[in-house]
């Protein structure tokens, strides 16, 4: 597999790109919940399945299945199964440690996460390293190839600092959605055990002293207020109403591309053809390790209410022409493609790092982080 990804990114290449099918079907055979949004509840859209349009419901869209993947390489990586770079924050909250890491930031290397931390005492754009990611153009993409190579994978843009920065558009993408979606319907109540009635003063006081009011009382119109009733703070039965229903759909489907001819636009600097054909051969398994670790399972969870299980899929190589050729790869035997490439472009010159850099919050992003951290634990 090593020569057959050396080949795929060759100056002279025949292959466009790997492509990934997965068909799922939902667990128990249920209807699936998709994830939902304001004007929807859920996102339907027609796509070209197997040659005809076809009614789709979206289950996980790009940015979500590329976060997906960056959590299955920080496990695997925690594992100690797979060697990469990274940076990793650590902030103290009363609540104990919170760890963030370059896996996780949202904007990958351009992150005001790292922006707003210190690397041994020295803010983190004048430190070494920082410097170091500074450097990176359009033309020479070597230093987050050496320190964050997802920032190439799944694409980042430096629109937190001032000046111009280069865009890296992602070269892998993902996502899953549902056929012939038909919306389901749902009615949930939560049950009091002891069917308490009433109201009560002032929601906002629901973990302190909050007083009661009695149904029947000269307060009797406040308690019918919605904000005001017993189930704003827990208590008493709770209808939600009509909350979405969920969907029913004939299978799920996963279309995963790696872009052989966005991998080609990547640049590194004046190092020969062979060490830049390397260093992309790495990326591309790399793309491939990441894609393995997080879906190469038997079932993939997107959310509650979305359990799939896999039946079939297919990875293949897509050539010029239109040929198809159908290759099998497991996430060690990725994984291990991957670590081979690195060395191999790590002995031409170009050192993929594998340590991990320790940042530490500015008080202002340290004070931000536990307020975060204690508000979402109710304590402040």
């Amino acid at each position: 597999m090593v020569e057959r990804l050396l080949a795929a990114v060759a100056e002279d290449r025949t292959d466009a790109g790997v492509a990934v099918h997965g068909v799922y079907r939902p667990a128990a055979d249920d209807k699936v919940m998709p994830p939902t949004f304001p004007e929807g509840p859920y996102l339907l859209e027609s796509r070209r399945v197997d040659g005809e349009a076809r009614a789709t419901v979206v289950l996980d869209q790009v940015p979500s299945q590329a976060n997906r993947i960056e959590e299955a390489l920080l496990v695997a990586r925690d594992k100690g199964r797979i060697e990469l770079p990274l940076f990793e924050l650590r902030a103290e909250t009363e609540r104990g440690p919170v760890r963030l890491t370059s896996l996780e930031f949202p904007h990958r290397y351009a992150d005001a996460y790292l922006r707003d931390s210190l690397v041994s005492g020295v803010r983190f754009d004048h430190s070494d390293v920082g410097q170091r990611l500074r450097e990176v153009s359009a033309e020479d993409v070597r230093p987050l190839f050496e320190r964050d190579p997802g920032s190439l994978i799944f694409g980042a843009w430096d629109s937190h600092r001032k000046g111009r920065w280069a865009k890296f558009a992602r070269f892998y993408a993902s996502s899953m959605f549902g056929l012939d979606p038909q919306e389901g319907e749902r009615r949930s109540m939560r049950k009091d055990p002891l069917n308490l009635s009433g109201g009560i003063d002032d929601k906002t006081r629901a973990e302190s002293d909050w007083k009661f009011i009695a149904v029947g009382d000269k307060a009797k119109d406040k308690a019918r207020d919605k904000d005001k009733k017993l189930s704003v703070i827990g208590h008493g039965h709770a209808l939600d109403g009509a909350p979405p229903g969920g969907m029913v759909i004939s299978e799920a489907r996963r279309d995963a591309w790696i872009s052989l001819g966005g991998l080609e636009r990547l640049r590194f600097g004046d190092v020969s053809d062979e060490v830049a054909q390397l260093a992309r051969a790495t990326l591309l398994a790399l793309a491939l390790a990441g894609d393995r670790l997080a879906f190469d399972r038997p079932s993939v969870w997107l959310r509650s209410g979305c359990d799939l299980v896999r039946v079939r899929e297919t990875l293949a190589f897509e050539r010029d022409g239109g040929e198809v050729e159908e290759f099998s790869l497991s996430a060690a035997d990725a994984v291990g493609v991957f670590h081979e490439l690195r060395d191999r472009t790590a002995e031409a010159g170009l050192v993929m790092a594998s340590d991990t850099i320790e940042v530490t919050p500015i008080p202002s992003l340290a004070e931000a982080i536990r307020h975060a951290v204690m508000a979402a634990a109710g304590e402040e």
